[in-house]
């Protein structure tokens, strides 16, 4: 008998710690810093091209295999290797980021607060060889992961309404 309450006072004890250790990462996560954090990094991923700072741009994405981008047209970019396949496109003299434009912004996170997802309407403004190369009205919808405490971009789906 004695045995057996101490074995459940024990338990008792580790259900307290263990919930007192949730709770504290849960009070921990700020999500207004967070949301600013990931709208920065959202942010980065297109407007790099601006000043073409592949510092910035890579910042912004995960670095592995795992990375997917879906653009208009079905064209889908596995892994990190053939996504720097564009560089040669995007530092081109020939191409030049005028602006972009995000509106209708909406991002939440995981219960846990190590992933997001956001949605928002693009307009995102290039000429190339002086003619425009243009991307306007265009959904975009993306993952991030944190990881290491930042967040990274793993997924993003661009498309246009009539697709």
């Amino acid at each position: 008998m004695k045995r057996s309450v101490i074995f459940l006072l024990a338990m008792i004890l580790v259900i307290i710690l263990v919930m007192n250790i949730v709770n504290r990462e849960f009070r921990m996560f700020d999500k207004e810093k967070e949301l600013q954090a990931v709208e920065t990094t959202i942010r980065n991923s297109i407007g790099w091209a601006k000043d073409k700072d592949l510092d910035v741009l890579y910042s912004a994405i995960v670095n592995d295999s795992i990375y997917t981008e879906v653009q208009p047209g079905d064209r889908i970019i596995r892994g990190i290797e053939e996504f720097r396949t564009s560089e040669a496109f995007f530092m081109d003299d020939n191409f030049k980021a005028v602006k972009y434009e995000i509106w209708d912004l909406r991002i939440n996170f995981s219960q846990d607060g190590k992933v997001a997802w956001w949605y928002c309407m693009l307009n995102d403004i290039n000429t190339w060889k002086g003619q425009p190369a243009n991307w306007e009205n265009v959904r975009w919808t993306g993952v991030l992961e944190k990881r290491k405490g930042e967040w990274k971009i793993v997924q993003m789906h661009f498309s246009h309404s009539d697709e």
